[in-house]
């Protein structure tokens, strides 16, 4: 794996990355943002989850759309859906060692918050292993894939793209970060899209993989085989 010999800098999304979509964590929050829905724009369940995925689709993220479209204020949303019980997440030592034994600074670039950032590493037994968390507070709640917070979010790490890894589940969210030069990771479970699995209609689904530099289902057997670079 040449391409990793210069890296410097390991950029992770959180959800459905650092652990498996199929543990389930994020459908959890996937049903709380459709009962989000239906509570503030009075819709039926059905309508509260057309709107949710479209959303989605159309935005980057469900917040960005309501935010967008509806005037929503972000805090009540992002408290409700994080309300979790993380503890479904099985903790993962080989991920830790992994990680750990990566040279370089290491960060997480999450649509979520850095509490629930917080909370799912602690969970998963990796709390500090990474030097920051770039959450969609930090990107003033413009979302990935939206191409304009990607070197915000170099900028704010001073790390140069060209010299960055970055691990994703959701493949249209490599495509920016391709485009500046990092090498780029999908990060699935055999069998599995993550667009897919969030039901995410298929016209703002990812076909193209010449943005994706290596595919993985196993981040920990991945990083592990890197050798430390």
């Amino acid at each position: 794996m040449q391409r990793f010999n210069d890296i410097e800098a390991w950029v992770f999304d959180l959800d459905n990355t650092l652990y498996p979509a199929s543990q389930n964590l994020f459908a959890e929050i996937d049903v709380r943002m459709t009962a989000f829905i239906q509570d503030a724009l009075k819709v039926t369940k059905d309508e509260a989850f057309r709107v949710q995925k479209e959303f989605l689709g159309e935005y980057g993220t469900t917040l960005s759309g309501l935010m967008n479209v509806h005037g929503l204020e972000p805090g009540p949303f992002l408290d409700f859906v994080h309300d979790l019980d993380v503890s479904i997440l099985a903790p993962n030592p080989s991920l830790q060692q992994a990680i750990e034994a990566l040279p370089g600074r290491k960060y997480i670039f999450t649509n979520g918050t850095k509490g629930h950032a917080g909370r799912v590493c602690e969970q998963l037994g990796l709390t500090g292993l990474f030097d920051d968390v770039f959450d969609i507070v930090s990107a003033n709640y413009v979302p990935k894939p939206h191409p304009d917070i990607y070197p915000v979010m170099l900028a704010r790490f001073a790390i140069d793209p060209q010299k960055t890894a970055f691990f994703e589940d959701m493949a249209r969210n490599l495509t920016p970060a391709h485009k500046l030069g990092m090498a780029t990771v999908l990060v699935h479970e055999e069998g599995q899209d993550a667009a897919q699995n969030m039901n995410m209609p298929e016209k703002y689904r990812t076909h193209d993989d010449a943005h994706i530099d290596h595919k993985t289902a196993d981040l920990a057997g991945f990083l592990d085989a890197l050798g430390g670079g």
